[in-house]
């Protein structure tokens, strides 16, 4: 057995570091989670307002008064106008697309929107009795599911 005579001699560093080795190497477990609800109080939308420019065709129209016809007055000259409108003259069809022929100064005009759409919405609900509050991407409804964490707080070593 004269081969092992220094084994003894080599592994005491080992075994006296071992204790150190493994208090930096300490495994904490994992969090413990569970899901609950909570009750939803407010659920307010958050708008982006996005802006759009496009060009449209307006024509003015110019309406020869005839000679020599009467005046129209009250619900005949609304009928009147109506009628106008509607019935085209010879050599004033519309064609088949629906833009107006020649009979007006027409010209292009940038006419803006805007519209609104939810992006987020803004939550307020109680859990356990304690009030919070999300920006969540959607609506959550009438109850909220949300996410219980429970982990014990560990002084680092060395420490109290």
């Amino acid at each position: 057995m004269p081969r092992f005579r220094n084994v003894p001699a080599l592994l005491l560093p080992a075994l006296l570091a071992a204790p150190a080795a493994w208090a930096q190497n300490t495994v904490i477990q994992a969090e413990n989670v569970r899901h609950e609800y909570a009750q939803v109080l407010r659920a307010e939308p958050v708008y982006q307002t996005l802006r759009a420019t496009s060009m449209v065709e307006r024509c003015e129209q110019s309406t020869p008064v005839e000679q020599g016809a009467e005046p129209r007055r009250g619900l005949a000259r609304v009928v009147g106008a109506v009628k106008d409108v509607l019935t085209p003259e010879d050599g004033d069809e519309m064609p088949a697309d629906g833009a107006a022929t020649g009979a007006g100064n027409c010209r292009m005009v940038p006419v803006e929107r805007q519209f609104r759409r939810p992006i987020a919405y803004d939550v307020d609900y109680v859990h356990r009795g304690v009030k919070y509050r999300s920006r969540l991407p959607y609506d959550p409804g009438n109850r909220l599911r949300v996410r219980v964490s429970v982990t014990p707080v560990v002084p680092p070593a060395g420490g109290g």
